[in-house]
Order: structure tokens, then sequence, then C-alpha cells
């Protein structure tokens, strides 16, 4: 009679910090406000030849889409300090972020192009981590062309930097869209590799064996 037992599964492992999951979906909020107030906003003095439809915007009027846009800016502010600050001092951002080279990026694209990169839950690849400072500075880009448009007037030092308060207006746009894609990108990787999600939640996974691949 055998009577050995199946062995116990692995304790699941921390992959996510509590301030790393916490900023993350005050961001989700944060940033889903300020794309439909803004949007809103573009609608009542459209930069380009098209409008963003009426039901994608938040405010109902310039008036109460601005309101919402600026208190929602104070939040998603303080949430990125927050972030970068932790970041600084458990070394999230030098460990996970800033180890990254040019040849890792390249190589790394490459082998995602062949849809041969691995994917460890808790591990950014060189091409994550180039997308996750980009966006962290097309964000500083954000507040520097708002706080352009905002105050042009009295930061008109700022606003001249930008070209003027029309081209302001223009960069704060194309800073919008470069992290409206990033959103996209990362949304489309989340269902490729649905398994990344619960950590973000729970900040813990199962830990993967030595040597195991996962392509995403």
């Amino acid at each position: 009679m055998n009577t050995s037992r199946s062995p116990h599964p692995p304790a699941r492992v921390r992959v996510h910090t509590l301030p790393v999951r916490l900023t993350h979906w005050l961001n989700v909020y944060a940033m889903a406000c300020m794309f439909m107030s803004g949007w809103a906003i573009y609608n009542a003095s459209p930069i380009f030849a098209f409008t963003f439809p009426e039901w994608a915007t938040l405010g109902g009027w310039l008036g109460a889409a601005t309101i919402w846009h600026f208190a929602v800016m104070w939040l998603l502010v303080a949430n990125g300090l927050v972030y970068l600050l932790a970041g600084i001092f458990n070394g999230h951002l030098r460990r996970d972020l800033l180890s990254v080279s040019v040849a890792d990026v390249r190589q790394d694209l490459a082998a995602a192009l062949r849809m041969r990169l691995g994917h460890r839950i808790g591990h950014y690849n060189a091409v994550q981590k180039a997308m996750y400072l980009g966006v962290l500075l097309l964000g500083l880009l954000l507040v520097l062309s708002g706080l352009a448009i905002w105050k042009p007037v009295q930061l008109q030092a700022l606003t001249a930097l930008f070209g003027g308060f029309a081209a302001a207006r223009v960069v704060h746009f194309l800073a919008m869209a470069g992290i409206g894609l990033f959103v996209v990108v990362h949304l489309l990787m989340v269902l490729l590799v649905p398994r990344t999600l619960p950590p973000m939640i729970t900040g813990r996974a199962a830990p993967h064996p030595v040597g195991e691949r996962q392509d995403a």
C-alpha cells in the first residue's frame, strides 16, 4: 500500500510590494478620469480635425471637465511621487527598471517579435523596463506641458520653453497619446499573459522552477 503523500505546493512568493500595487490601481482610476476629462476639454477647442465621442468624455461641459481634470491631476501627481519615493527607498527603481541597456532592449525586442520572449512574473524584461521608463518620462512631460497650459502668464518661461501656448497643447496631447498607447499595449499583454493579473492584486505568485521557460 502506497502511503506516500503528494508534495505540498510551493509557498507563494511576493512579487509586487504594497506601494507598487496601491499606486498601480490608483493610477487606473486617475488615468481614466484624466483621459476622459481631457478629451472633453479637447473637444471644446480641437487641435486636430477630429473630436472624441461624448460617451467617452467626463464632465458633460467644459467647466465641469476642467474641474475634474485639475482635481484628479493632484491625485495623479501625489500618487506618482509616492511611487517614485517608494521605488527609490525599496530599490524597485534601481533593481527592476534602471538596470537596462540599449543592447538588452534590442535583444528582447527581437525575441518578442519572434514570440520567443520568456516571461517570469515579477521580473521585468528589457522591453518592459524601457516602456515603464518611457511612460514615466511622458508623465513628467504631461505635467510640465499641463502647467504651461494652465498658467501661461504666471509660468510664461515654461510656456515659452514649449514654443508657446498652442505648441504646449500639441505636446500635451501627444504625450497623452503616448501614454494611451502604453495602456493599450499593457492591456494586450495582460490578455496574452493573464496570470500576471492576480499578483498585482494579491502581491504574491507561485514560484517557477529554475529553467522553466514561459513564452509570452
